[in-house]
């Protein structure tokens, strides 16, 4: 699908590339724990997630629990689900997984669905991170770091949705 009077700004080749890279990162941060859980927001974070725990899986021999967590992101309160139960995390590393970082709304929320269960460690990762945050989250591993003004958008697009793996700026 093509996009029409966007900007391309990463094709194909440039988001597998950074998966690889953020799941080197994840693995060097990650180095002595024996599982890792990657929740992903649904929908396109979850698609990230999963291209994330398939390249794990070339590089490492780590378990890898995948959740997937379905969050309202325009709420004023957490409303969330996870389609497996979170206190499956217990004790363990846990990656939240977005596409794009904007305000930082959904993944402020992601943290909230753990935050009443121990986990030896929580980090984010993002494909796109467009540095507009009114919370205060911190992206641990970023693909791409992208300065854009506020009506600018960005879109990822990932072949199992939307027939193509790019991102677009709008």
């Amino acid at each position: 699908m093509e996009a029409r009077n966007n900007i391309l700004i990463l094709d194909k080749i440039n988001i597998q590339e950074r998966i690889r890279r953020i799941a080197y990162q994840i693995l060097e941060d990650c180095f002595e724990d024996e599982e890792l859980v990657l929740a992903g927001l649904a929908e396109r974070g979850y698609i990230f997630a999963q291209r994330l725990a398939n390249e794990l899986s070339l590089i490492c021999d780590k378990s890898i629990l995948l959740i997937s967590l379905d969050i309202d992101k325009q709420g004023s309160v957490l409303d969330g689900r996870a389609d497996i139960p979170v206190e499956q995390a217990t004790n363990k590393a846990v990656i939240l997984i977005d596409d794009v970082l904007n305000s930082g709304r959904a993944l402020a929320y992601g943290l909230g669905m753990f935050l009443d269960i121990p986990l030896k460690k929580m980090r984010t990762a993002v494909l796109i991170d467009r540095s507009h945050r009114k919370f205060p989250i911190v992206t641990d591993f970023t693909g791409l770091q992208l300065s854009t003004v506020l009506n600018e958008q960005v879109s990822v697009h990932f072949e199992e949705i939307d027939g193509e793996d790019a991102a677009y700026l709008n």
